[in-house]
């Protein structure tokens, strides 16, 4: 079962369109670890924080209470017991297995989050070349009908998810595994498929389990519970059922998928480090010998603040810049795993507390009160100027009153 710190938690991330329904299936296939197609729903608790629009109201007053009346930790320690009681009581019906496997690719904005709530979680990082990644959106849309301009999407002015997801997204999962810690794994998508029996032995290894053979054969012909009730959600990438094991027709394929101008856009985007720092020199190479282009080491910088503004305008996220990953306890650990404090210490935050919520109420309040005062001071200013030009017009209204009688006494003494 998952414990209060993450243990017996996995977080499968990468970017979408990086073959993690692929490792999810497989990894699934292991008689002690749960996974669904999808998950998300930590994202959903995250953004309790930046309410909505709902039909009832009250946006005003829950941004007030989550981020004004409620404690930051209490606020993480709710979230932390939802996420517990979901995690178990899917694991309580998942066969045997003690390990759970949470594959949401879009978890990139939360990073922060994660580490705050599960610092001891086990976090696989899978990563592929990010060409085939463009070209794979390409492929997808046109599976559904859907003709995606790539230059389009990438050069578009105004926010699109997959435009964050292509460039923002990828950078922050590069910064958050940029440094060795022991509760993360590195999966290379292209040595998955070459040799899936090598691959998921160390990522089993990683995960405290010892790989089970027949793992990586997940397609037509294998049903059980768990394999049935992960293709039923409906979700993920439409084409892993369609084989029964991994294959490598994909990776070279984004040579065929792509045009020269998108391969350009998309590589002057990254820049040249970047594919370095992924393992994929090889492959800019080969994306620079095509496009006739040299790409300069450093990103598009302009770019990725433009992108980066709009994600965070979209979902109000706020990040911590150059955020990297945080395994150890101090870091964002549950209250009842902490180190105790000493005495005195826990009165003392708590007093700090409780005048930091009153002062951020009195804040708002002040906030409030300065708003009102100017729509006030406004409609006074407007109902002045409409006093004004009714006092300039009622002589001259009384003048021409005074001329219609006097014209219709004339005309009436002349009948």
């Amino acid at each position: 079962m998952v414990g209060a710190d993450g243990n017996n938690l996995v977080f499968l991330l990468c970017t979408p369109r990086s073959g993690s329904s692929l490792a999810t299936v497989m990894l699934q296939n292991h008689s002690e670890m749960f996974a669904t197609q999808e998950m998300w729903f930590l994202m959903s608790l995250h953004d309790l924080r930046e309410p909505p629009r709902r039909a009832y109201g009250g946006g005003a007053i829950l941004d007030r209470f989550f981020n004004g009346v409620l404690p930051g930790e209490t606020f993480e320690e709710a979230c932390r017991s939802f996420a517990l009681q979901a995690y178990n009581g899917l694991l309580r019906g998942g066969g045997g297995a003690d390990v759970i496997i949470d594959k949401s690719p879009r978890y990139y904005y939360l990073l922060e989050f994660l580490d705050a709530l599960f610092p001891r979680s086990r976090r696989i990082w899978l990563i592929r070349n990010p060409f085939a990644v463009l070209s794979s959106y390409k492929k997808i849309g046109a599976a559904r009908g859907e003709k995606i301009d790539l230059e389009a999407l990438l050069g578009r002015s105004d926010f699109e998810i997959k435009a964050a997801d292509l460039t923002v997204g990828l950078f922050r999962y590069q910064r958050y595994f940029s440094r060795p810690d022991p509760y993360a794994f590195r999966l290379h998508y292209e040595k998955l498929v070459a040799e899936p029996q090598a691959q998921l032995s160390e990522a089993c290894r990683f995960l405290g389990k010892e790989y089970e053979e027949g793992m990586e054969i997940y397609g037509a012909g294998k049903s059980d519970a768990k394999t049935d009730l992960f293709f039923s959600m409906g979700v993920g990438d439409p084409f892993v059922a369609d084989h029964s094991a991994p294959h490598g027709d994909s990776v070279h394929a984004w040579k065929e998928v792509l045009t020269k101008r998108e391969a350009e856009l998309y590589g002057r985007m990254l820049g040249a480090k970047l594919f370095a720092e992924l393992g994929y020199a090889e492959e800019l190479a080969e994306a620079e010998k095509w496009t006739g282009v040299r790409f300069d080491p450093e990103p598009d910088a302009g770019v990725l603040k433009r992108l980066g503004d709009q994600l965070a305008e979209a979902t109000g996220c706020r990040w911590q810049a150059d955020y990297r990953m945080r395994s150890d306890l101090a870091a964002g650990a549950p209250a009842d795993l902490a180190p105790e404090p000493e005495t005195g210490g826990r009165a003392a935050d708590s007093e700090l507390m409780q005048l930091r919520m009153t002062v951020r109420a009195l804040e708002q309040r002040l906030e409030d009160g300065v708003m009102e005062q100017r729509r006030l001071r406004s409609q006074i200013h407007a109902m002045r100027r409409k006093a004004d030009w009714l006092k300039s017009a009622i002589p001259f209204g009384k003048r021409l009153s005074r001329l219609a009688s006097a014209y219709m006494s004339g005309s009436g003494g002349k009948k």
